[in-house]
């Protein structure tokens, strides 16, 4: 197991056992684990971002600590989130393809949705002699349609997990 998923899941299993928010201190989880403490701050960066359904503080110093907090939202929330934060107006193929992939590991898509999603914000589905600023827009358009769709459809299922 590589160091940032030992970290991810040693935090994890505090949030379960407390409850939906947890206070460390940076450089003692970082001499935990025999790292610097910038590991630990790669980790709640790329693995507890709003993203993943976590939100963190940190206050440095001597007694600076990290909170982190799990913001618990219903899946349409979540696809809500990604429309209105993570899209904007325009988004390259990249991190439409990544926001794809954090959306079926959230299982709020199964990985045939995730396939179609894919291949609709593709270079290929966009080979269109205009300029990459319009691909980007229309792939924003496409992504947010989608995601749209994929929330109506949640709420409809009062909720439930999508996978």
């Amino acid at each position: 197991m590589r160091l940032s998923d030992s970290i991810e899941s040693f935090i994890k299993t505090l949030l379960a056992e407390d409850a939906p928010e947890v206070e460390l201190k940076r450089n003692e989880l970082a001499e935990y684990f025999g790292c610097a403490p910038s590991q630990i701050n790669y980790v709640l960066a790329t693995r507890f971002s709003p993203d993943h359904g976590y939100i963190t503080e940190s206050r440095r110093g001597g007694g600076g600590y990290i909170r982190i907090v799990r913001v618990v939202q219903t899946g349409s929330q979540r696809l809500m989130y990604m429309i209105n934060e993570r899209i904007g107006e325009a988004i390259g193929e990249g991190e439409a393809v990544r926001l794809i992939q954090q959306l079926m590991e959230q299982e709020l898509i199964t990985q045939g949705e995730a396939a179609l999603m894919r291949a609709a914000v593709s270079a290929q589905a966009l080979s269109i002699p205009i300029p990459e600023q319009i691909k980007n827009a229309i792939r924003a358009r496409t992504m947010k349609t989608m995601l749209l769709t994929l929330a109506r459809q949640n709420r409809e299922q009062g909720g439930a997990s999508h996978g």
